[in-house]
């Protein structure tokens, strides 16, 4: 009997001991690089940037191809009924007469074969306005590509951000907590021995229950700010990450604002895709007056045909100069000349509101940034004074000079003062990165 109690004690022992062997290999300590790395590997946005770029180069290839020769390929065998031929031949010695009497060879089938093959020469520089066009809207799709890394790169140091936030408010509630619980503990000795009122005591208990109510929420949080970053990670739904604090590092010496727009201007992919956007329109204008001229191509053949008892063709090979020309694009060009207009303009106005924006961005994304590292500078001050004044108010109390809601009053702004300074510290971090991306140059800054 005690065998079999020992060996249930050691089976429930080794069953612990793999279950906190599996909750350790479900937790990882996580670094912003890290996280940035895994974004985007499994990123679906990038996904869809890479198939726009493939399309757009499969685009050019088929504009490409457009100078080469179409060549086609046609042939029927056909089932025919009893017809009766007439042929009109005109016979050799004769002065000009037509042999014409009626055939009674008997048809049943005939078989023909032809080849046709056409080598554009000139098709009013269409052809050549076509791939330059295409060209232009590759580069744009490969610079939105671009963008888009960027976007991803914000959205993971914002998503990390936001679970380290959430982890210290967890970590500093579950501080503030243990605190208030043991001064609950205190209070009921005091209360017990008389030395203390049953209202100061229910003071002490309210705050301990209000901190609790405050903890589940912060978990809350941190288990949906793990989910969200898993999911952006491309973890399991069961990993939990433990972000690395010290790979959230504000930037160094900062420049002029001047300097900032001037990188800006040379770095920001949308506006480059944009003017090669433009680039494509303007030459989609050329491209529709194109229409005007007609096309000229060289042109080739082969035909055989097989008509038994009637007719036997081959080697009827033919080459020549083709000429196609639609009077209607006299009349109809003009509106689509217009159209390519329009969109050239479109795009001119929207890269004029794109400067203003960025302009606009730049400057946000600096002030935010000054304002971040001077909060910094404040919320150091703050919790020194928070700290401060906790020690007196609770000397204070001590001596029965301060009252138990000025005591909770001084903790919860010393909790306060904590929870600024540990936000300020990653949210200047992430203020930097935000300038970085506003200028363009998050993507070349930051690990790839």
């Amino acid at each position: 009997m005690n065998v079999t109690l020992f060996k249930k004690i050691t089976l429930s022992l080794l069953f612990l001991a793999a279950g906190t062997a599996l909750f350790a290999q479900n937790t990882q300590v996580l670094s912003l690089d890290s996280a940035i790395t895994l974004s985007l590997q499994n990123s679906n946005q990038l996904k869809g940037s890479r198939a726009r770029i493939e399309e757009a180069t499969a685009a050019t290839r088929e504009a490409t191809e457009r100078q080469l020769p179409d060549v086609s390929v046609s042939g029927s065998y056909l089932r025919v009924n009893s017809p009766t031929f007439d042929l009109k031949l005109k016979q050799p010695g004769s002065s000009g007469g037509i042999d014409s009497t009626g055939s009674s060879a008997k048809v049943s089938q005939a078989v023909y074969g032809i080849v046709n093959a056409s080598l554009p020469l000139y098709s009013g520089l269409r052809i050549k306005y076509g791939i330059e066009s295409s060209k232009y809207l590759e580069k744009a799709a490969s610079l939105d590509a671009d963008n888009d890394r960027e976007e991803v790169i914000m959205n993971t140091i914002d998503a990390f951000n936001n679970l380290y936030k959430a982890k210290a408010q967890v970590r500093l509630i579950n501080e503030s907590l243990e605190q208030a619980r043991q001064r609950v503990k205190d209070f009921t000795n005091l209360e017990k021995n008389g030395l203390l009122a049953r209202n100061d005591l229910l003071k002490a208990q309210l705050q301990a229950s209000n901190i609790e109510l405050s903890l589940v929420d912060a978990e809350n949080n941190a288990k949906l700010s793990n989910i969200n970053m898993n999911l952006m990670l491309g973890l399991p739904d069961s990993t939990n990450l433990m972000p690395d604090s010290s790979s959230l590092q504000r930037g160094g010496s900062l420049m002029n604002a001047e300097d900032y727009l001037q990188l800006a201007v040379q770095n920001r992919k949308d506006y480059e895709a944009l003017g090669y956007r433009k680039q494509a329109a303007s030459v989609g204008i050329k491209a529709a007056r194109g229409e005007k001229y007609p096309s000229v191509a060289l042109t080739g053949g082969y035909i055989a045909a097989d008509i038994p008892h009637v007719l036997a063709l081959y080697n009827a090979v033919n080459i020549g100069i083709g000429l196609n020309y639609s009077l209607s694009s006299l009349w109809k060009t003009d509106a689509k000349v217009q159209q390519a207009k329009a969109r050239e303009k479109e795009l001119e106005a929207s890269q004029d509101q794109l400067s203003d924006a960025i302009k606009l961005q730049v400057g946000k994304a600096y002030l935010n940034y000054i304002s971040s590292v001077k909060k910094i500078d404040v919320y150091t001050v703050a919790i020194e004074q928070a700290e401060e004044n906790y020690k007196i108010v609770k000397n204070k109390f001590d001596n029965s000079l301060a009252t138990t809601t000025d005591l909770l009053e001084a903790e919860v702004a010393q909790l306060q003062a904590r929870l600024n300074y540990s936000f300020a510290k990653s949210d200047a971090a992430v203020a930097y990165k935000r300038l970085l991306q506003a200028t363009g140059t998050l993507n070349t800054t930051t690990n790839k």
